[in-house]
């Protein structure tokens, strides 16, 4: 690799490639949610999603303080990483976005069954009775329509870390 990896003081040299980054986002099914609170503060929960169409998708009771929170200032942030998932640890995308608060009958109806198969996977009977707890009374739906991305794929780091090392060893100190 034409890096070398003295220190780690510039990390995006290590960015997650486009090809990568939709796997992750399609084998993974949860994200860390940040929003800000009154006080300005970042706040974050995990939460469940689907990414469709180019955006996050993610659902709450209207009476979480996320959601009184986003309409008061809808720029959020969803992160995503690798751990957890079939795919190889040490990946993670970050996005700065706007989040838009869906509560039609329209939405409702794709994005419940789509984060029920998402969830709970091919048992039809889990996916229909998880698709019913969703449909509650208070319910909304968030649509995080991402700005700005950060990618970093750790693997890469480690990779030119290890040529690093190896090209630069001490052959004093291995006698």
């Amino acid at each position: 690799m034409a890096e070398h990896p003295e220190n780690y003081e510039d990390v995006t040299i290590y960015g997650l490639d486009d090809d990568v980054e939709k796997d992750l986002l399609l084998a993974q099914n949860e994200c860390t949610f940040i929003w800000s609170n009154k006080e300005g503060w970042p706040v974050g929960v995990i939460m469940s999603y689907v990414f469709v169409n180019g955006s996050f998708w993610l659902t709450a009771s209207s009476q979480r303080a996320r959601i009184s929170a986003v309409r008061r200032d809808p720029r959020v942030c969803v992160v995503v990483t690798s751990t957890g998932s079939k795919m190889a640890r040490n990946k993670t995308v970050t996005y700065k976005g706007e989040c838009v608060l869906h509560d039609d009958q329209a939405t409702k109806d794709w994005f419940y069954p789509a984060l029920s198969e998402a969830i709970m996977g091919s048992d039809v009977v889990r996916r229909d009775t998880f698709t019913k707890f969703l449909d509650s009374p208070r319910r909304v739906i968030l649509e995080v329509k991402p700005t700005q991305r950060i990618g970093y794929d750790g693997g890469k780091m480690g990779k030119a870390t290890s040529e690093w090392m190896a090209a630069n060893a001490d052959p004093k100190k291995e006698d």
